[in-house]
């Protein structure tokens, strides 16, 4: 049997997990990314595919490729592939069994229900049976990675999660608009007040002691109040090259949505459950709505 094929609309952090986790379980996966990607934590981003022509993340390869029949040869042949189509045309053209909104846009800047057989959008922007078919909750708390079958995720407060105690505390933004240099790079040690890079000349300062655990590429543009760097204060290196703990639980609950709706459409057993027919299963009734 044909594996399913799966397209990811975004290759950063969040993407990445999810792509990894799909990929282990069997899916055909294609992403989908911009020209010139600004992941922060890229050395765990497949996105980082557009740069260097191929990128590893915990055993699993990303390659660039540059259409989408090419794309699909690289899936089939165990890689994942990753295009450049940041207006998302190739979903037409390769028809996808399943679409996962991991843009991270905190706005639904495009996405429809009737992309795929099964669309999933990640974190705020999106409304499980309006514009997607599923939800999978984002912020770092009890909810993360859940699978909203109705409604929305929490709305975004703009404030990082913690990590060893740190929070808002961890993140370097920049001063301005302008072009990043970088002095230090991702997994290095840190004392709190080192120099770790510029902004249009504006020096970016380690808020913190720990490692460099996200970085915006040197060469890239940055506009005032952007994200450019995170420290993390636990000083584990090796944390910096693998997928974290949220990444992978909000891959945890793309996977249960895309095998949860799956089952229903590729089935044929009906419209996708919503949370009351759920419940009514979990007490012993029909769980499909029949057409």
């Amino acid at each position: 049997m044909k594996k399913k094929l799966v397209i990811i609309k975004g290759a950063g952090d969040l993407a990445t997990g999810t792509a990894h986790r799909l990929f282990r379980c069997g899916f055909r996966v294609i992403m989908l990314e911009k020209p010139d990607p600004d992941s922060i934590r890229r050395a765990v981003c497949f996105a980082q595919a557009v740069y260097s022509g191929v990128h590893t993340v915990d055993g699993v390869t990303a390659v660039f490729t540059h259409d989408p029949e090419k794309a699909v040869e690289a899936a089939n042949s165990g890689r994942v592939p990753v295009i450049i189509d940041p207006l998302w045309l190739s979903i037409g053209q390769l028809r996808p069994d399943v679409v996962v909104d991991a843009v991270m846009a905190k706005r639904n800047l495009g996405t429809a229900i009737d992309e795929a057989p099964v669309v999933i959008g990640l974190g705020p922007g999106f409304t499980a049976g309006e514009d997607v078919h599923a939800v999978v909750e984002t912020c770092r708390g009890h909810d993360l990675g859940r699978v909203i079958l109705s409604g929305s995720a929490a709305t975004n407060t703009g404030a990082p999660g913690k990590i060893g105690g740190y929070g808002v505390e961890r993140v370097i933004r920049s001063p301005g608009k302008g072009i990043m240099t970088t002095f230090k790079d991702i997994g290095d040690p840190v004392e709190k007040g080192d120099i770790i890079g510029t902004v249009g000349g504006r020096n970016l300062v380690a808020p913190l002691s720990g490692v460099v655990r996200g970085l915006l590429k040197s060469g890239l543009e940055a506009v005032e109040g952007m994200k450019v760097g995170d420290i993390d204060p636990r000083c584990r290196r090796e944390n910096c090259f693998t997928i974290s703990d949220k990444s992978r639980a909000v891959a945890g609950g793309v996977v249960e949505a895309v095998m949860w709706l799956t089952a229903v459409y590729m089935g044929g057993r009906g419209t996708p459950p919503d949370e009351k027919s759920l419940e009514a299963h979990l007490k012993g009734g029909s769980l499909f709505a029949k057409n």
